[in-house]
Protein backbone atom coordinates (compact mmCIF):
# COMPACT_ATOMS: atom_id res chain seq x y z
CA UNK A 1 0.00 0.00 0.00
CA UNK A 2 1.75 2.99 -0.80
CA UNK A 3 0.21 7.00 0.60
CA UNK A 4 1.65 9.73 -1.08
CA UNK A 5 0.22 13.53 -1.56
CA UNK A 6 -1.19 14.88 -5.32
CA UNK A 7 1.56 15.17 -7.79
CA UNK A 8 1.13 17.12 -11.40
CA UNK A 9 3.22 15.35 -14.24
CA UNK A 10 6.55 17.21 -14.30
CA UNK A 11 6.98 19.39 -17.70
CA UNK A 12 10.93 18.94 -18.20
CA UNK A 13 13.04 19.77 -20.84
CA UNK A 14 15.45 16.88 -22.75
CA UNK A 15 18.33 18.49 -23.88
CA UNK A 16 21.53 17.35 -25.49
CA UNK A 17 23.49 18.72 -22.86
CA UNK A 18 21.00 17.33 -20.41
CA UNK A 19 21.50 14.01 -21.68
CA UNK A 20 25.35 13.97 -22.30
CA UNK A 21 25.55 14.48 -18.25
CA UNK A 22 23.35 11.63 -17.30
CA UNK A 23 25.09 9.79 -19.66
CA UNK A 24 28.53 10.39 -18.17
CA UNK A 25 27.21 10.30 -15.08
CA UNK A 26 26.29 6.92 -15.28
CA UNK A 27 29.65 5.95 -17.15
CA UNK A 28 31.01 6.87 -13.85
CA UNK A 29 28.17 4.83 -11.93
CA UNK A 30 29.90 1.90 -14.18
CA UNK A 31 32.99 2.48 -13.38
CA UNK A 32 33.00 2.39 -9.44
CA UNK A 33 30.36 -0.39 -9.60
CA UNK A 34 32.87 -2.52 -11.60
CA UNK A 35 35.58 -1.31 -8.93
CA UNK A 36 33.37 -2.02 -6.02
CA UNK A 37 32.44 1.30 -4.66
CA UNK A 38 28.78 0.67 -4.50
CA UNK A 39 28.19 3.39 -2.52
CA UNK A 40 29.55 5.73 -4.83
CA UNK A 41 27.82 3.48 -7.72
CA UNK A 42 24.06 3.83 -6.00
CA UNK A 43 24.72 7.72 -5.49
CA UNK A 44 25.41 8.32 -9.32
CA UNK A 45 22.96 6.16 -10.46
CA UNK A 46 20.05 7.43 -8.23
CA UNK A 47 21.02 11.02 -9.23
CA UNK A 48 21.56 10.67 -13.01
CA UNK A 49 17.52 8.99 -12.56
CA UNK A 50 16.01 11.53 -11.39
CA UNK A 51 17.78 13.28 -14.08
CA UNK A 52 16.22 11.38 -16.38
CA UNK A 53 13.14 12.08 -14.89
CA UNK A 54 13.47 15.72 -14.87
CA UNK A 55 14.36 15.54 -18.40
CA UNK A 56 11.54 13.15 -19.78
CA UNK A 57 13.19 10.00 -20.75
CA UNK A 58 11.60 7.09 -19.80
CA UNK A 59 14.01 5.37 -21.83
CA UNK A 60 17.41 6.17 -19.90
CA UNK A 61 15.32 5.62 -16.86
CA UNK A 62 14.84 1.89 -17.73
CA UNK A 63 18.39 1.41 -18.42
CA UNK A 64 19.69 3.20 -15.31
CA UNK A 65 17.29 0.95 -13.30
CA UNK A 66 19.93 -2.14 -13.83
CA UNK A 67 23.03 -0.94 -12.74
CA UNK A 68 20.86 0.77 -9.54
CA UNK A 69 20.08 -2.47 -8.70
CA UNK A 70 23.15 -4.69 -8.80
CA UNK A 71 24.89 -1.82 -6.32
CA UNK A 72 21.97 -1.25 -4.04
CA UNK A 73 21.81 -5.99 -3.73
CA UNK A 74 25.27 -5.66 -2.74
CA UNK A 75 25.28 -3.37 -0.52
CA UNK A 76 22.35 -5.00 1.31
CA UNK A 77 24.42 -8.38 0.68
CA UNK A 78 27.01 -7.17 2.58
CA UNK A 79 25.00 -6.24 5.23
CA UNK A 80 23.00 -9.74 5.46
CA UNK A 81 26.35 -11.38 5.32
CA UNK A 82 27.57 -9.75 8.38
CA UNK A 83 24.18 -10.04 10.20
CA UNK A 84 24.07 -13.79 9.30
CA UNK A 85 27.83 -13.94 11.52
CA UNK A 86 26.42 -12.07 14.60
CA UNK A 87 24.55 -13.93 17.68
CA UNK A 88 21.92 -11.33 17.25
CA UNK A 89 21.50 -11.27 13.33
CA UNK A 90 19.05 -8.08 13.67
CA UNK A 91 19.62 -5.19 15.85
CA UNK A 92 16.04 -3.92 17.30
CA UNK A 93 15.78 -0.18 18.10
CA UNK A 94 13.40 1.40 19.95
CA UNK A 95 15.13 4.33 20.83
CA UNK A 96 18.06 5.99 19.87
CA UNK A 97 20.73 4.83 22.52
CA UNK A 98 19.59 1.26 21.14
CA UNK A 99 21.81 2.32 17.82
CA UNK A 100 25.52 1.35 18.33
CA UNK A 101 27.74 4.02 18.11
CA UNK A 102 29.47 3.93 15.58
CA UNK A 103 27.02 2.50 13.13
CA UNK A 104 28.02 -1.07 12.10
CA UNK A 105 26.71 -2.91 9.10
CA UNK A 106 24.14 -5.31 9.14
CA UNK A 107 20.19 -5.68 9.63
CA UNK A 108 18.36 -2.96 11.67
CA UNK A 109 14.66 -3.37 12.96
CA UNK A 110 12.78 0.17 14.09
CA UNK A 111 10.37 -0.33 16.22
CA UNK A 112 8.10 2.00 18.51
CA UNK A 113 8.02 4.21 19.63
CA UNK A 114 10.20 5.04 16.61
CA UNK A 115 8.66 5.61 13.51
CA UNK A 116 9.22 5.20 10.03
CA UNK A 117 10.98 8.36 9.57
CA UNK A 118 13.57 7.08 12.18
CA UNK A 119 14.25 4.24 9.99
CA UNK A 120 15.10 6.63 6.62
CA UNK A 121 17.30 8.71 8.51
CA UNK A 122 19.12 5.38 9.78
CA UNK A 123 19.73 4.75 6.35
CA UNK A 124 20.80 7.97 5.24
CA UNK A 125 23.56 8.08 8.30
CA UNK A 126 25.13 4.98 7.15
CA UNK A 127 24.91 6.08 3.17
CA UNK A 128 26.61 9.02 4.37
CA UNK A 129 29.26 7.24 6.24
CA UNK A 130 29.50 4.35 3.60
CA UNK A 131 28.00 1.49 6.39
CA UNK A 132 26.25 -1.21 4.42
CA UNK A 133 23.00 -1.67 6.25
CA UNK A 134 19.66 -3.23 5.50
CA UNK A 135 17.04 -1.33 7.78
CA UNK A 136 13.00 -1.94 8.32
CA UNK A 137 10.95 0.02 10.30
CA UNK A 138 7.59 -2.05 12.16
CA UNK A 139 4.23 -0.12 13.79
CA UNK A 140 2.56 -1.49 16.69
CA UNK A 141 0.59 -4.98 16.83
CA UNK A 142 -2.72 -5.02 14.98
CA UNK A 143 -5.76 -6.13 16.49
CA UNK A 144 -5.28 -9.33 14.32
CA UNK A 145 -1.99 -9.74 15.18
CA UNK A 146 0.12 -8.20 12.36
CA UNK A 147 2.74 -6.46 12.54
CA UNK A 148 3.08 -3.55 9.97
CA UNK A 149 5.94 -2.97 8.19
CA UNK A 150 6.57 0.39 6.97
CA UNK A 151 8.97 2.38 4.39
CA UNK A 152 8.85 5.82 4.15
CA UNK A 153 10.38 9.21 2.14
CA UNK A 154 9.68 12.60 3.45
CA UNK A 155 6.20 12.48 1.75
CA UNK A 156 4.98 8.88 1.04
CA UNK A 157 4.54 5.51 2.67
CA UNK A 158 5.01 1.87 1.25
CA UNK A 159 3.22 -0.48 3.70
CA UNK A 160 2.27 -4.03 4.55
CA UNK A 161 1.19 -6.09 7.50
CA UNK A 162 2.31 -9.47 7.87
CA UNK A 163 2.87 -12.33 10.73
CA UNK A 164 5.46 -11.38 13.38
CA UNK A 165 8.34 -14.23 14.33
CA UNK A 166 5.59 -15.44 16.90
CA UNK A 167 2.50 -15.39 17.54
CA UNK A 168 1.72 -12.45 19.82
CA UNK A 169 -1.32 -10.91 21.79
CA UNK A 170 -1.83 -7.16 22.38
CA UNK A 171 -0.43 -5.56 25.59
CA UNK A 172 -1.72 -2.43 26.67
CA UNK A 173 0.30 0.10 28.07
CA UNK A 174 3.30 -0.73 25.31
CA UNK A 175 3.98 1.20 22.52
CA UNK A 176 4.87 -1.72 20.81
CA UNK A 177 1.38 -3.43 22.19
CA UNK A 178 3.09 -6.34 22.19
CA UNK A 179 5.35 -7.88 24.73
CA UNK A 180 8.06 -9.51 22.05
CA UNK A 181 11.30 -9.83 23.75
CA UNK A 182 12.95 -12.55 21.56
CA UNK A 183 15.73 -12.88 18.25
CA UNK A 184 14.60 -11.33 14.95
CA UNK A 185 15.15 -14.29 12.57
CA UNK A 186 17.12 -13.13 9.56
CA UNK A 187 15.11 -15.26 7.65
CA UNK A 188 11.65 -13.68 8.85
CA UNK A 189 13.75 -10.08 8.47
CA UNK A 190 14.52 -10.60 4.82
CA UNK A 191 11.21 -12.02 4.13
CA UNK A 192 9.53 -9.05 5.61
CA UNK A 193 11.79 -6.88 3.37
CA UNK A 194 10.69 -8.64 0.12
CA UNK A 195 6.68 -8.49 1.38
CA UNK A 196 7.06 -5.10 1.92
CA UNK A 197 8.47 -4.34 -1.90
CA UNK A 198 6.12 -6.95 -3.27
CA UNK A 199 3.32 -5.15 -1.63
CA UNK A 200 4.07 -1.73 -3.53
CA UNK A 201 4.54 -3.35 -6.65
CA UNK A 202 0.88 -5.29 -6.46
CA UNK A 203 -1.15 -1.62 -5.01
CA UNK A 204 -0.24 -0.06 -8.79
CA UNK A 205 -2.91 0.27 -10.53
CA UNK A 206 -2.87 -1.14 -14.14
CA UNK A 207 -5.82 0.75 -15.45
CA UNK A 208 -3.45 4.16 -14.92
CA UNK A 209 -1.03 5.04 -17.62
CA UNK A 210 2.47 3.77 -17.69
CA UNK A 211 3.86 7.47 -17.19
CA UNK A 212 1.76 7.51 -13.55
CA UNK A 213 2.78 4.12 -13.09
CA UNK A 214 6.48 5.07 -13.37
CA UNK A 215 6.24 8.45 -10.73
CA UNK A 216 4.39 5.69 -8.46
CA UNK A 217 7.10 3.26 -8.63
CA UNK A 218 9.91 5.89 -8.47
CA UNK A 219 8.06 6.73 -5.10
CA UNK A 220 8.03 3.56 -3.67
CA UNK A 221 11.72 2.38 -4.78
CA UNK A 222 12.66 5.63 -2.21
CA UNK A 223 10.79 3.77 0.17
CA UNK A 224 11.91 0.66 -0.05
CA UNK A 225 15.44 1.02 -2.20
CA UNK A 226 16.32 -2.35 -1.33
CA UNK A 227 13.77 -4.63 -3.51
CA UNK A 228 15.45 -6.02 -6.67
CA UNK A 229 11.59 -6.04 -8.11
CA UNK A 230 10.89 -2.94 -7.92
CA UNK A 231 13.48 -2.01 -9.78
CA UNK A 232 12.68 -4.34 -12.51
CA UNK A 233 9.13 -3.25 -11.96
CA UNK A 234 10.18 0.16 -12.46
CA UNK A 235 12.41 -0.40 -15.73
CA UNK A 236 9.81 -2.48 -17.72
CA UNK A 237 6.84 0.44 -16.76
CA UNK A 238 9.44 3.21 -18.30
CA UNK A 239 9.52 0.96 -21.24
CA UNK A 240 6.24 1.00 -21.62
CA UNK A 241 6.03 4.75 -20.54
CA UNK A 242 8.35 5.51 -23.70
CA UNK A 243 5.69 3.96 -25.83
CA UNK A 244 2.90 6.05 -24.87
CA UNK A 245 1.93 9.20 -24.56
CA UNK A 246 2.04 11.52 -22.20
CA UNK A 247 -1.06 12.54 -20.00
CA UNK A 248 -1.96 15.62 -19.64
CA UNK A 249 -4.42 15.63 -16.67
CA UNK A 250 -3.01 15.40 -13.01
CA UNK A 251 -2.07 11.85 -11.87
CA UNK A 252 -4.48 10.55 -9.43
CA UNK A 253 -4.31 10.74 -5.31
CA UNK A 254 -5.60 8.35 -3.03
CA UNK A 255 -6.22 12.10 -1.54
CA UNK A 256 -8.80 12.57 -4.15
CA UNK A 257 -11.24 9.57 -2.74
CA UNK A 258 -13.91 11.46 -0.60
CA UNK A 259 -14.51 8.88 1.87
CA UNK A 260 -10.90 8.10 2.71
CA UNK A 261 -11.40 10.02 6.29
Amino acid sequence: MITRAPVLVPCGVRTEPAVNAIDEMMEQASLALAATRYFEATALATRALARARSAIDPERMARICLPLQEARRQIRQLAVDDAAGRETPVTVIGAPEDAPRPLRPGCYLIQPPMIGADGRALRQAAERTKIPVFVLTREPLTKLGKWPIVGVTAEHSVRTRIDPPVPLERVKGRSTLDNFEGKIPLTWFEAAGEALGDSAIESIDPEHSPWWQMDDLLEALEAVPEHEKLHQALADTCRRAARAPRPTERRPSPLDDPFMF
